[in-house]
């Protein structure tokens, strides 16, 4: 009985001991858990603690610039002030024979040209300077390429920095080329044609004309590569500008670009006038009859381009020239001075060509095809231009003539034709 009593007690006191070992077991896991949870509170609140000390950083060192900046002192100013009197005073008190003597054309020729050009050339406020003017941009280009006057002279004059005036002219230059040289410079029209035609017939005599074609050299600064390329026969660095002028010594084709040393035919050779004429898709299939011979529109060229049926060129000059031949070539030549006139003229208003054109070799051709649109914006406006002379510096340069090659051929018979119609 006794020993039954003991093993109760045994069993009581393991039991009991057993329920111990859980309670403790509990409360280690309470303990950790607890230990983990404040311990994430601590990282938590260190974590919120180091962004507000960031926070407050970052608004002290923001105050400080603030502070910094009102303190500095301000930009005194953004580009030199010049004055700008000069463009003022002449737009107020110029007449159209001061506007045409400096800027080559009328006020009102002038409005229309910014009327055209503003559209590239307007540019819009900021809060540092204000734009410089269309009109402003428009003028300084004129006066450059009228007068080529050195761009420090013109910043002076039209109260702009050095380097914004060579920029002017840049754009505005840009700006002629691609808004207006489709519409000046181009093939004509049938009707066209049909003008120039009865305009060479009225004024020379000469008839089935649609234009004459020649070439001059625009003087250049010695280019850094292909320098001898560009080093023509009469001793100076050049391009060469083809032309093709009508009756009213207005440019309907331009090629530009060819070294000075490249010959007229060459350069010739290799125009897109050339391949057009030669496939039959630049000029009208008119034709008229002359001494049984039927002659279509022709170009007229001098002894350095090829004869070809819808080119005529003199005959060789010498003893054995005939009388139809002799009363040709004067009726040829008095007809052709139109280009002469046409290039003295555009020299004569823009001077920049007269003199040697220190651009740069890749926007010297921009330049010069400028200056021919604008030639033929002062022509179609009726702007006079008294100073003018033909063009003769390139007259009798490095001539090729290949009529010993060529004894027949309708070419012959055409330019034969017509020697014999002019005796009548």
């Amino acid at each position: 009985m006794e020993h039954q009593q003991i093993a109760v007690l045994l069993a009581c006191l393991l039991a009991l001991w057993r329920v111990h070992q859980n309670i403790l077991a509990q409360e280690a896991v309470r303990l950790e858990l607890e230990m983990r949870r404040r311990a994430m509170q601590c990282f938590l609140q260190m974590r919120r603690m180091v962004a507000r000390r960031k926070r407050r950083r970052r608004r002290e060192r923001e105050n400080e610039l603030l502070l910094f900046l009102r303190k500095r002192r301000s930009r005194i100013i953004w580009a030199q002030p010049r004055p700008t009197c000069w463009w003022e005073h002449i737009t107020d008190t110029w007449d159209d024979l001061e506007w045409q003597k400096n800027f080559r054309m009328k006020r009102k020729s002038f409005e229309d040209l910014c009327d055209i050009l503003s559209p590239s050339l307007t540019r819009c406020h900021t809060n540092y300077r204000l734009p410089v003017p269309p009109e402003l941009k428009v003028a300084l280009c004129l006066w450059r390429l009228a007068t080529n006057v050195e761009f420090r002279s013109i910043s002076h004059l039209f109260g702009v920095g050095l380097s914004t005036a060579c920029s002017i002219v840049q754009e505005v230059v840009t700006a002629i080329n691609c808004l207006m040289k489709d519409q000046y410079i181009r093939t004509p029209s049938e009707a066209d044609f049909r003008n120039i035609v009865h305009g060479f017939r009225d004024k020379w005599k000469f008839p089935q004309v649609v234009g004459a074609i020649d070439a001059t050299h625009i003087s250049i600064r010695a280019p850094a590569d292909d320098a001898d390329e560009y080093h023509n026969r009469k001793g100076f660095y050049s391009i060469l500008l083809q032309a093709v002028v009508d009756h009213d010594l207005k440019f309907w084709n331009i090629n530009i670009g060819w070294p000075g040393k490249v010959h007229d035919a060459r350069a010739f050779a290799n125009s897109s006038l050339y391949q057009r004429a030669q496939s039959g898709t630049l000029l009208p299939n008119w034709t008229e009859t002359f001494e049984g011979v039927d002659v279509p529109l022709l170009i007229l060229g001098d002894a350095a381009y090829p004869l070809l049926p819808w080119l005529l060129k003199p005959y060789p000059e010498g003893r054995g020239a005939t009388q139809a031949q002799t009363a040709f070539n004067h009726r040829l030549n008095e007809a052709r001075m139109t280009v002469q006139k046409a290039f003295g003229r555009l020299k004569s208003r823009w001077k920049c060509l007269l003199k040697r054109c220190d651009a740069h070799i890749t926007f010297v051709s921009y330049i010069v095809s400028a200056c021919c649109v604008l030639h033929n914006y002062c022509e179609s406006r009726n702007e006079t231009w008294e100073e003018e002379n033909p063009d003769t510096e390139h007259q009798d340069d490095d001539r090729i003539t290949h009529d010993n090659l060529q004894r027949a051929g309708p070419e012959v018979q055409i330019r034969d034709a017509l020697s014999h119609y002019f005796l009548h």
